[in-house]
């Protein structure tokens, strides 16, 4: 049942998105368009019972002729206007559902609420509802929220939602799972001797690594190197990148000797291009436990933060309540995780991650430029890490074509060098 827009514009918009409803039955609740063009007049009775004796015996008449399963009620207040007050409009609806019930079918109206985010519910759909369904689309794109269902339950909280040439597409929030596996970690080793021995054999497993510096500084080299690490020892890595194509993360990395092309065709490396703008961060969590399903990584690497952060619009909280979801639901699978994170301080450490997500990392290894001698040079040093030791000092480090990441040694005397400057 239909009243605002024709049969033939329900058909191509369905068709639009992927769905086939030709078969169908349309009853139009609308105004013919001799309402408009004609002068109508009634006699004796009121037009509006008029008006709802014509309607109500047209849709008694679809009903009894082809008995539905379900029936969609576009919009559901159109029978409001055909009542002379609010009391008989609840009464009438009321009484439709109670008939249709009765037939062992299933109702679906839809309504449009005062508010973009529908906190204003009309009463009548409140109180005489099984189940309500928010759809709201703004700063945050489109939004899907189960307010009520009832006697099954549901799932709180917002969720991502996407209308596509396929269809409508729901992306439910990442919740973790409770885990009762024991945590027994081993380290989880580079394969880069000195970075390893930096942070005192490597990253626990089931950890969150935060690689954070400033732009150009070498964070993604570094996360890559981790990524060939395990690769090198026959397990499974995953890499979504953020920021560049796969394309050129190949290219650049198999310039600094990084192997990826014989990785991804030997099945050791997935890696996959994420455009933030076109992704919600619900849909971005969704894709990454769906390839953990599929290929079961020893570690997966999301190269950048920024743009996770542009999926959610840029709000700080929502995208430390993501990330925090996200990886705890990774690590509950055993996995491991790195972040690359930019911090535009270019010289010195003044925090160790961005937008205040610095709770969520077992271990940070922080990458920054330091000014000697007039010249920039890149230092690297953890500054944190929750399990074991590991060398407290700034080491210098270089990124060589064919040789990639090369850590040298400490920043010996060095008291400014967390200001960005080392004096010899």
């Amino acid at each position: 049942m239909h009243g605002e827009e024709s049969k033939k514009d329900v058909i191509l918009n369905a068709q639009q998105v992927g769905l086939d409803i030709k078969g169908a039955e349309f009853l139009d609740l609308g105004p013919e368009t001799e309402f408009f063009t004609e002068d109508q007049s009634f006699d004796l009775v009121e037009p509006g019972d008029v008006q709802s004796e014509r309607f109500i015996e047209d849709i008694k008449s679809v009903i009894q002729d082809y008995n539905p399963s379900r029936i969609l009620i576009d919009p559901i207040t159109q029978l409001k206007y055909i009542e002379t007050d609010q009391y008989q409009y609840r009464k009438r609806l009321l009484s439709l559902m109670r008939y249709l019930r009765d037939r062992d079918t299933t109702i679906v109206g839809t309504l449009t609420t005062r508010s973009e985010y529908g906190e204003e519910w009309p009463e009548d759909a409140e109180s005489l509802s099984d189940g309500l369904v928010n759809l709201s689309h703004g700063t945050h794109g489109r939004r899907l929220e189960v307010r009520k269902h009832r006697g099954l339950g549901h799932e709180d909280g917002t969720h991502g939602l996407e209308i596509r040439d396929q269809g409508l597409e729901v992306y439910p929030r990442v919740v973790p799972e409770k885990s009762e596996s024991p945590f027994e970690p081993d380290l989880l080793p580079s394969g880069h001797e000195p970075l390893d021995s930096l942070l005192g054999g490597g990253i626990s497993e089931q950890s969150v690594t935060f690689i954070s510096g400033p732009s150009g500084i070498g964070k993604t080299t570094t996360g890559t190197q981790f990524l060939q690490g395990v690769a090198s020892r026959e397990q499974t890595a995953l890499g979504f990148l953020f920021e560049e194509s796969v394309e050129q993360f190949t290219y650049r990395a198999e310039n600094l000797g990084t192997p990826v092309k014989d990785l991804v065709d030997r099945g050791l490396l997935e890696l996959r291009n994420i455009e933030p703008l076109a992704r919600s961060s619900e849909e971005f969590g969704q894709i990454v436990l769906s390839a953990v399903e599929e290929h079961d990584p020893e570690i997966v690497l999301i190269d950048g933060i920024a743009g996770y952060k542009m999926s959610i619009q840029g709000d700080e909280q929502r995208l430390v309540r993501r990330l925090h979801a996200l990886t705890r639901s990774l690590k509950q699978r055993g996995i491991s995780v790195l972040i690359t994170d930019e911090i535009h301080q270019v010289t010195g450490v003044t925090s160790p991650t961005s937008s205040g997500a610095s709770y969520l990392a077992d271990n940070v290894i922080f990458l920054s430029y330091i000014e000697t001698d007039g010249k920039m040079e890149r230092a690297i040093g953890v500054l944190k890490k929750r399990l074991g030791g590991f060398d407290n000092r700034f080491h210098q480090f270089t990124i060589e074509e064919e040789r990639g990441l090369q850590v040298q040694g400490p920043f010996d005397e060095a008291p400014n060098i967390s200001r960005g400057v080392y004096q010899k």
